[in-house]
């Protein structure tokens, strides 16, 4: 079956995690801008794990409109 996306919000932190696989320490991390940073693979440079700061006060100001990433999504075939 493929990588499926998972989505965490830490509540303390105010940050979305969406996870496309589990956060590892080789892990880079790059500031993408407007408050988001993205977890990078080493290898191949791609994003992994994008977080989104400041999630709640982006949801009461209706600023989730967009995220500076480009999403490459297919539908997982069920196993």
């Amino acid at each position: 079956m493929g990588a499926k996306l998972t989505f965490k919000y830490d509540r303390d932190g105010d940050i979305l995690h969406i996870d496309k696989c589990a956060p590892y320490p080789e892990q880079q991390s790059e500031e993408l801008g407007d408050e988001v940073i993205a977890q990078l693979n080493p290898g191949t440079g791609e994003i992994e794990n994008p977080e989104v700061l400041f999630f709640s006060t982006r949801l009461l100001r209706g600023d989730l409109s967009e995220l500076p990433v480009s999403p490459k999504l297919r539908v997982a075939s069920g196993d």
